[in-house]
């Protein structure tokens, strides 16, 4: 049975880069709705007042602050070398938290086997339908594009309660994303390199390698803004998901590299032709610039991939999808979750 008591195990880490007015919208809603909790905000050298603002409004909030903006990445990864918590809640400035969120989080927990989970994730401006960012739960078809239950690409479907029950998946946003602090140090943290944006798809993969486990908690709701640091249609976006995409999948493919690795520059090179023929000519050359960072780094990125072949041990491929999620949205016209083939779902 888990007692509130448990709360004081938890540090609710929001990681800040000039969000001043999201935490002037939300912070005392999380505040109001995480009682026993540390709340703790780790500032990436905001110039917005952001600092002043929370030591003369929320005294009781903890405040970290990093030397520079290292991004998303290296910005947990600094911040959490300070915090001793048995369980990290890493959360984004723009969510806007529900009462007794963290409980659940904190049942699935009570079994040492998972190593993390999320919330249901819905949108805050349109709050019957799940949002971008995690919805219910995160997946990752055959050639490592990662999807959602409840959103496929940038289709998104209505919340009706139809994923409402735990499961397994392959990952877990890191909009809302509750983790052992003990299994989050002994990966490493986030690869700093990613900067922003599917860095945490990479632990996740990095730690099922090792047997982790994730869940989504649908009894736990929250609500996200979304692009709130960066738009989803803005070039520097594409960017860092085209690229951050790679090299994750040069670091954790399992199996021969360089085949896998070219049908995956194919696919991306069929998205840049899209892009160039629809007029998005910026979007186009952020998908160049993605593989040309793939050509200049690849020393390192196979020198990561050593290192991580290394230390892997059992799989687990739970939520991985076996076929095509390009085939299933654009041949197929699927659009929602529940409509893939779930023989295809390990």
């Amino acid at each position: 049975m888990l007692l509130l008591s448990g709360m004081k195990d938890v540090a609710v880490v929001i990681l800040n880069w000039n969000g001043k007015s999201f935490l002037e919208q939300f912070l005392a809603n999380v505040i109001a709705c995480s009682s026993g909790a540390r709340i703790i905000l780790a500032d990436n050298a905001s110039t917005d007042n952001s600092i002043a603002y929370i030591q003369a409004n929320f005294p009781d909030v903890e405040i970290i602050q990093n030397a520079s903006n290292g991004g998303f990445a290296k910005g947990y990864n600094d911040a959490l070398q300070q915090v001793d918590a048995k369980f990290y809640l890493l959360l984004n400035s723009d969510i806007e938290v529900t009462p007794n969120w963290i409980e659940p989080l904190l049942k699935c927990m009570d079994d040492t086997s998972i190593s993390g989970c999320q919330p249901k994730i819905r949108a805050f401006h349109q709050k019957d339908s799940f949002e971008h960012a995690g919805a219910s739960g995160g997946f990752i078809d055959a050639n490592y594009f990662p999807f959602c239950r409840g959103r496929i690409f940038n289709e998104v479907e209505k919340d009706t309660d139809q994923y409402n029950e735990n499961m397994e998946v392959f990952w877990a946003t890191g909009a809302a994303l509750l983790i052992r602090s003990e299994v989050y140090h002994a990966h490493l943290g986030f690869d700093e390199d990613f900067f922003a944006h599917m860095e945490e798809i990479d632990l996740c993969w990095r730690i099922k390698r090792q047997g982790g486990r994730f869940l989504v908690v649908p009894e736990s709701v929250v609500y996200h803004v979304g692009g709130g640091t960066l738009s989803y249609t803005s070039p520097r976006k594409v960017y860092l998901n085209f690229r951050n995409n790679l090299m994750m999948l040069i670091k954790n493919h399992e199996g021969l590299l360089f085949p896998k690795l070219m049908w995956r520059m194919i696919l991306d090179g069929i998205a840049a032709i899209r892009f160039l023929f629809g007029g998005e000519f910026k979007n186009f050359g952020a998908v160049m610039r993605a593989h040309g960072y793939q050509y200049a780094n690849l020393g390192t990125l196979l020198k990561k991939r050593r290192e991580l072949k290394k230390s892997a041990t059992q799989f687990n491929p739970k939520g991985w999808y076996k076929g095509s999620i390009i085939w299933a949205f654009y041949g197929k016209k699927v659009r929602k979750f529940s409509d893939l083939n779930q023989r295809l779902f390990k």
